[in-house]
């Protein structure tokens, strides 16, 4: 039955439903401004801790203040029911939108995707994770902006939205591989769970489904999903990288932080609006006089606008127009009209293009920041391009200008190239022998760590610090080391986290089993095991859950 008022709000109609409560439209009685009221089970409030962690996260979020995130005003109880208000947004939500069109322009995607990265920057920087980003939680407004919703509210419920498999909190389609195994939420937490909400917009369905939620958390630990381009073959390669990398089960490999994923897209734009522009822009100019173009908006969302590919066939009929326009019949028309020559031409028009791209009009401290940007994602090519293409033609022009603030980072990437010869991956099927005894121990370390022997890599790279101490051949090395050991210790942090978690769950399931409700204490046996089996500092865990569940009747 629809409530007459809540709080100061008096209620007009109910805007929706769910699980953590019902939706209503309220009206302030006093200043007669509209709110989106949400009232929240009253059997969560009989959880112990709720009160004192809604109040302490609702308090949190209320200083989120950006254009792109929907505002929390306030909260309160009545009738022993707590209830929040937000700000109430006209439009309607991604999910809603999918229901109807199914999928969206990729362009549109970009665009949206570039708000998007806006707010969750202006929440990470307070150390606000949203924990739960999904089609549900993006309102569509009709001016084709979005706002993101339900900030933190995850956390709130944290006691309360728990999966059979154990604990973990959030929506089982959009959830980072860390969220299904327990582990603590971060930035990159939420990138991942962006990527899922991409690929969902572009593709038309989730990278994982599944027939249970145990299942869906599963593959996003393990799973392979297939690639955007493989459903979409127009989509730019550059677009579907960037799906990808977001969906990285790895955090590390993940962009580091919202506004370097916010940049990237807006490079992107830049991008494909200069191919468009450029190709359009010679057409109407040269062939019809015109000194401008119409031209979209940079990221303004339209399915009826398409990149245009600068291919073979665009190009030969772009010159042949021009000279039948100047010369009908002069010998040069006739000469272009041999396809070797117009392949010849393709290739100096396009690589000049790119040339001109790359390199006309980049003051260099948008050099620098270009390069640093690329320096906080993950090692790898974009680091090399990095240094190749924009920090040591720095050091080139200006050496006196750029030293200091550049070698800085040609020795991380130094180091990272180094580190990547010395420690081997698994995937390579050749290993050149080490180069000298501290190389061996390195490699040494990192075969412990590969078998799942923390205790033992950790006092390897421990004693291998002490010797490389105040030896001045081996600098580069003791840097790596000393990266080694920062990643272990990080790790055991997370670890205890884990562990704590996984303790929590075979308590819960002892519970259930005293209760006679074995099937519950099952499926979280069932759970861990499906969880953690492949991951070696986990072994005992598992054990443990398998033989629980095979004493079990």
């Amino acid at each position: 039955m629809l409530p007459d008022r809540i709080g100061n709000y008096i209620i007009e109609r109910q805007l929706g439903s769910g699980g953590m409560g019902n939706v209503y439209l309220g009206r302030d009685d006093a200043t007669g401004a509209f709110a989106a009221i949400k009232e929240l089970p009253a059997s969560l409030a009989r959880e112990e801790g709720f009160v004192a962690r809604f109040h302490r996260e609702i308090e949190v979020l209320r200083s989120l203040n950006h254009p792109q995130i929907v505002r929390l005003y306030g909260c309160g109880t009545d009738r022993e029911t707590h209830y929040y208000a937000m700000e109430y947004v006209e439009g309607e939500t991604l999910t809603q939108r999918l229901k109807r069109e199914k999928r969206i322009p990729w362009r549109e995607v970009v665009s949206l995707g570039i708000l998007i990265c806006g707010a969750l920057k202006a929440a990470h920087d307070i150390g606000v994770i949203h924990r739960d980003l999904k089609p549900s939680n993006l309102l569509l407004t009709p001016d084709g902006k979005v706002k993101l919703t339900d900030f933190g509210v995850a956390q709130v419920f944290a006691s309360g939205k728990l999966t059979a498999t154990g604990g973990v909190i959030g929506t089982a389609e959009y959830m980072s591989p860390e969220q299904a195994q327990g582990a603590r939420s971060s930035r990159r937490s939420d990138l991942y769970s962006l990527g899922s909400v991409f690929y969902v917009m572009l593709v038309g369905k989730p990278p994982f489904q599944g027939s249970s939620a145990a299942e869906i958390l599963n593959k996003h630990r393990f799973g392979q999903f297939d690639k955007p381009k493989s459903f979409l073959p127009e989509l730019p390669s550059l677009v579907d990288e960037i799906v990808c990398q977001l969906l990285e089960k790895d955090p590390s490999k993940r962009p580091p932080d919202a506004y370097v994923l916010g940049k990237k897209l807006q490079e992107i734009q830049r991008r494909v609006d200069f191919q468009i522009e450029a190709a359009q822009g010679t057409y109407h100019s040269r062939l019809e006089g015109g000194e401008t173009t119409s031209r979209q908006p940079a990221g303004s969302p339209s399915s009826d606008f398409p990149p245009i590919e600068l291919g073979p066939t665009f190009v030969r009929d772009l010159v042949r127009a021009e000279i039948d326009l100047q010369n009908r019949q002069s010998l040069f028309s006739r000469i272009l009209n041999n396809t070797y020559v117009l392949l010849i031409l393709f290739a100096l028009v396009t690589g000049g293009g790119v040339y001109l791209f790359l390199n006309t009009g980049i003051e260099p401290e948008e050099q620098f920041e270009i390069a640093k940007d690329l320096l906080e994602g993950p090692p790898g090519p974009a680091w090399f391009r990095a240094r190749d293409q924009y920090l040591i033609p720095l050091l080139q022009s200006d050496p006196v200008r750029w030293r200091d603030q550049v070698e800085p980072y040609l020795q991380k990437i130094e180091v990272y190239q180094i580190e990547s010869t010395i420690l081997p991956s698994r995937r390579r099927d050749r290993i050149d022998p080490p180069a000298s005894e501290p190389e061996r121990l390195l490699r040494l370390a990192r075969a412990q760590l590969d078998a799942g022997d923390v205790p033992a890599a950790k006092k390897t790279f421990e004693s291998l610090r002490v010797l490389l101490e105040g030896n001045g051949q081996y600098e580069v090395l003791k840097t790596i080391v000393n990266n080694q050991i920062e990643a272990l210790e990080r790790e055991q942090v997370s670890r205890a986290e884990r562990d704590a978690f996984i303790q929590t769950s075979f308590e819960r399931a002892e519970k259930f089993q005293s209760e006679g409700k074995l099937e519950n204490a099952r499926q979280i046996w069932q759970g861990i095991i499906a969880l953690y089996q492949d991951d070696p500092t986990a072994t005992h865990w598992v054990e443990q859950a398998k033989s629980l569940l095979n004493s079990s009747p």
